[in-house]
């Protein structure tokens, strides 16, 4: 029996597929789902969330939302996820260093929390990149 996974993002479908595993963080720490797991609905943490199907692994990276599971069909409404393989470290890479030169300016309540948002995100693609793409550093 396998697990119905499909991960949605506002900007779009992330992952639909069928999974042996699902393993997201959550405020309880790392969750693993396994086909029949009890219903469940829980919020999702930033960080690495593993689908596991035929002894392989996709990782991708989360910035938090929301999990469903029931009935072997598991649901991550995420404000954003991106694959590892398709994360462009280049990219995350500048993003992170304008943002913490921008946060060292001055700037307001709110420009700076946003300021804040897209470093953790910037460093949580790139934590995910590089652990899966270890010979690139």
């Amino acid at each position: 029996m396998k697990l119905v996974v499909e991960i949605i993002t506002p900007q779009n479908e992330v992952f639909k597929g069928e999974a042996d595993e699902v393993i997201v963080p959550t405020v309880t720490g790392e969750l693993g789902i396994l086909p029949n797991h009890a219903s469940l609905l829980t919020q999702v943490l930033p960080g690495e969330l593993i689908i596991k199907t035929g002894g392989k692994s996709q990782s991708f990276a989360i910035m938090g939302g929301y999990l469903e599971v029931s009935n072997n069909q598991v649901n991550v409404l995420g404000d954003y996820a991106v694959r590892a393989e398709s994360i462009e470290i280049a990219k995350a890479q500048a993003a992170k260093e304008k943002a913490e030169k921008l946060m060292k300016e001055k700037t307001g309540r709110e420009d700076f929390a946003t300021i804040e948002a897209g470093l953790r995100r910037s460093l949580l693609e790139l934590k995910v990149a590089r652990k899966h793409r270890p010979k690139i550093f």
